[in-house]
């Protein structure tokens, strides 16, 4: 396995979601209506696909470049202070002084995490996110690529396919240019529980992997890991059980994880259980931002096979 040194040309092109979080992790349960529960701590920090798995990779030794959506006056300097930290190149990301930027309120406990936001008054709007960077995709060795941005991350897709580049994506519909084209895709059970409630699991990754050659991995927060392709049976993981503080950033990471494995040639078993113990080491800390996990943590969880 090598990772990258100095002096390389750009590794990693993430496209996506980039947006500056308010964080309060809750000293118990997420409350029920009308009654209380303690604040243990607040972090206002970097959060959404796309900077989640930034920030992994950066701190993993990968040069990284982030796009997408615009920086606004209240979220600039606090995602250039993240990326000057980790050494993550925002340079693509453009700066609009008439815009708030993109945020969201988060509440954590052990179990999970519920996220308050104005996304659908986001993508409602005008457009606020950036025409992706093709020079950078050039010059990426991969690109990870988040659909919810329209026709941009369709672009995206598309100078992949023509620049020769590899991408890794998440949760869109098998049908896509996305999806088609992508080298591996990650889809969540929550896009699966909101698009295909009703659906077989296995005749849904027929569905999948009959529309693309690349890997397909479905996961279920922490149940069995599915994975397949085209013409092979499908395969299963267990995820790694470790002690819990916080899911948060976990799926996001999980992409990263694969992105990893696809850059240094693993093996599909090799990218699923490198990516699961990306997302498990992810669970053990809290915020991830400040504390990104190792390659030698992820790796002594899959050496010691906490399953």
């Amino acid at each position: 396995m090598t990772l990258p040194t100095e002096n390389k040309s750009l590794d990693i092109y993430l496209y996506g979601m980039t947006l500056l979080s308010t964080i309060h992790l809750l000293a118990g349960h997420y409350p029920e209506a009308d009654s209380y529960q303690e604040i243990a701590e607040t972090h206002i920090l970097p959060g959404g696909e796309t900077a989640n798995s930034a920030i992994v990779l950066a701190n993993l030794g990968y040069k990284v470049k982030i796009d997408g959506p615009f920086l606004g006056k209240r979220t600039k300097n606090g995602l250039n202070e993240f990326c000057i930290k980790y050494g993550i190149d925002c340079s693509s990301m453009h700066f609009d002084p008439d815009f708030d930027g993109v945020q969201d309120l988060v509440l954590i406990d052990k179990d999970s995490r519920t996220v308050f936001g104005k996304f659908n008054n986001y993508f409602s709007d005008r457009k606020r996110w950036s025409k992706p960077d093709k020079s950078a995709i050039d010059s990426a060795k991969i690109v990870s690529l988040d659909p919810f941005f329209g026709e941009e991350s369709d672009l995206v897709a598309e100078l992949c396919v023509a620049l020769r580049k590899k991408y890794v994506t998440i949760d869109c519909a098998p049908e896509s240019i996305i999806f088609k084209n992508a080298t591996a895709t990650v889809i969540s059970n929550e896009f699966i529980k909101n698009n295909y409630p009703k659906e077989n699991i296995n005749d849904l990754c027929s569905r999948y992997t009959n529309a693309s050659d690349g890997l397909v991995i479905f996961t279920f927060g922490a149940k069995e890991i599915l994975y397949c392709r085209k013409g092979e049976p499908i395969k299963k993981i267990l995820p790694y059980k470790v002690d819990v503080k916080s899911t948060l950033g976990a799926g996001d990471t999980f992409r990263a994880g694969v992105v990893h494995g696809i850059l240094n040639g693993l093996s599909d078993e090799e990218t699923v259980k490198f990516a699961a113990a990306t997302a498990a080491s992810v669970c053990m800390r809290f915020p991830m931002a400040l504390n990104p996990p190792t390659i030698n943590e992820i790796q002594s969880i899959i050496n010691n096979n906490i399953t």
